[in-house]
């Protein structure tokens, strides 16, 4: 981990979450909650960053300063808006297509993800806010460059989100080993979101209930499911084909 991303001590937090930073987490000691760590506590609730409890060791390995027990994980990158994604397509005089993530976990999935993304001309992602990897060091390395030209959005809810999109007229597929039908089988040129889901978990059950269509990958081997990066790769590079 990058530890120009980490900020340690109370109050350089306090005006990190005032000044508006974005903020992937916040780490805090294990029995800390009192005074200043408790409005900490509060801030962080009220802009929706996770909160984790560990051990103090955990934070005295992590920190090259005095952390007062509690230190942030700042974002490497700035998020962009849904209206950035939208005008990009725009821009390019193309269908819109946007990949949404639901709940990816892993740094080096995401950054994969954003690699593979960018080089087949998807115009953004979307990310949940909670229970998701955000934009950390690791994920920037991983994307080999392509975190500085996709622009990735955190929302709230992915539900809502995929319901602007939807009225935005895009039609929402989802990645599922239970789908109806081959991703190769379905008209992939319009303007498309195109939904991943947990590494282990899969694409939740209420995010599901908003897709259009559920498309799978045939697996003819022992192992029943790809890694998700591999299997956005897959999906995305279909896209691309049926685009051009």
């Amino acid at each position: 981990m990058n530890k120009q991303n980490l900020i340690g001590g109370r109050n350089p937090i306090i005006e990190a979450l005032k000044s508006g930073r974005e903020i992937e987490k916040i780490l805090l000691s294990k029995g800390e909650n009192k005074g200043s760590i408790k409005k900490i506590v509060g801030m962080a609730k009220d802009k929706g960053i996770p909160i984790q409890y560990v051990n103090k060791n955990k934070l005295d390995e992590m920190a090259n300063t005095n952390h007062q027990g509690v230190i942030a994980i700042a974002s490497a990158y700035k998020y962009k808006t849904l209206d950035d994604i939208m005008k990009r397509a725009e821009e390019r005089n193309e269908a819109p297509f946007i990949i949404i993530l639901d709940e990816i976990e892993d740094p080096h999935n995401l950054g994969a993800i954003m690699r593979t993304a960018e080089c087949a001309g998807a115009h953004g992602i979307i990310i949940p806010k909670r229970r998701s990897v955000g934009l950390t060091s690791t994920v920037a390395k991983t994307s080999a460059g392509a975190i500085e030209y996709l622009p990735v959005v955190k929302v709230s809810n992915i539900g809502y989100a995929i319901d602007e999109l939807k009225n935005k007229g895009l039609w929402i597929y989802g990645a599922d080993m239970d789908g109806e039908d081959y991703y190769f089988d379905k008209d992939l040129k319009g303007a498309i979101g195109l939904v991943i889901g947990n590494e282990g978990k899969g694409i939740g059950r209420l995010v599901k209930e908003k897709c259009d269509f559920l498309i799978k990958i045939p697996m003819k081997g022992k192992v029943s499911s790809l890694n998700a990066s591999v299997a956005t790769s897959v999906i995305t590079y279909e896209i691309l084909r049926q685009r051009t």
